[in-house]
């Protein structure tokens, strides 16, 4: 078995403001632990259906060099991918189409979502990135990259309003709320309790067939974004086939979703 864990921080147990996700800060210390924890949680689920599973681990926050090393497992079957592959594929650079499933982990919701007090998608400069009309957090982003390489998406931990967005969706993928937005707070679960339930719901995720687990994957792509400053739009239309249509809005279509990745990978 392949398994693929995109993994971020701004959905990890307790974490509720942004100097908590940023290094040099005092607190970014324990998240960058919490983060780390939570992955090995995943992953020690995954290894209790199959020992030889192999494992990459994208670290997918900011620097991508978040995630410690020593806290894994010694196990020859997982990697870790840190720092940006230059590419489109971005939070989910190396995934490949033989894997059998993806896990994302310490997933926020998206700029337009109430649901986080760190909620955005892809950076802090847009009001929201919608897709086919629908908010469109970077679950959703990167959920679409599953499908377009045929891989099923099988478990989600984060906070509530982002796992309760990806139920509606598909009912039968994995989820884990460690944490629920109030306005500018959040309720948590203890860090701890958050890794047990994240590996019991990794080893759910892997016993399902993998047919019930496929994000659905549109024909087309209507794409809208929003930005909080209009330069930022007027930056946007340098892209072909990016038209602004208001001094902070641009739209972009395409069918095939490669072409999506890499209007994102310009323009946001």
């Amino acid at each position: 078995m392949k398994l693929y864990i995109s993994a971020d921080i701004e959905g990890t147990a307790g974490i509720t403001r942004w100097d908590e996700t940023e290094t040099g800060h005092p607190r970014y210390a324990y998240f960058a632990e919490q983060m780390t924890k939570e992955v090995v949680a995943a992953c020690n689920g995954a290894m209790q259906v199959d020992r030889g599973c192999q494992i990459l681990v994208k670290d997918a926050h900011d620097s991508a060099c978040n995630l410690i090393p020593s806290h894994f497992p010694t196990c020859e079957n997982i990697r870790i991918f840190r720092g940006w592959g230059s590419d489109s594929m971005s939070m989910m650079a190396g995934l490949e189409r033989d894997c059998d499933g993806v896990f994302f982990t310490g997933y926020h919701s998206g700029a337009g979502m109430d649901t986080n007090p760190l909620a955005h998608t892809m950076n802090r400069q847009n009001n929201y990135v919608k897709i086919n009309g629908m908010i469109a957090p970077e679950l959703m982003i990167n959920s679409l990259t599953a499908a377009y390489l045929g891989v099923p998406v099988r478990l989600v931990t984060g906070d509530k309003g982002l796992c309760d967005w990806m139920r509606a969706i598909n009912p039968n993928i994995e989820t884990v709320a460690v944490n629920e937005g109030r306005g500018r707070g959040t309720i948590s679960m203890l860090p701890s309790v958050a890794c047990g339930k994240i590996q019991a719901a990794a080893k759910r995720a892997l016993e399902k067939p993998a047919k019930d687990c496929m994000f659905p994957l549109p024909d087309h792509f209507h794409v809208e974004i929003s930005f909080k400053e209009h330069f930022r739009a007027r930056n946007a239309v340098t892209y072909p086939g990016v038209v602004q249509t208001s001094p902070t809005t641009v739209e972009y279509d395409a069918d095939d979703y490669m072409d999506v990745l890499n209007m994102f990978d310009w323009v946001l």
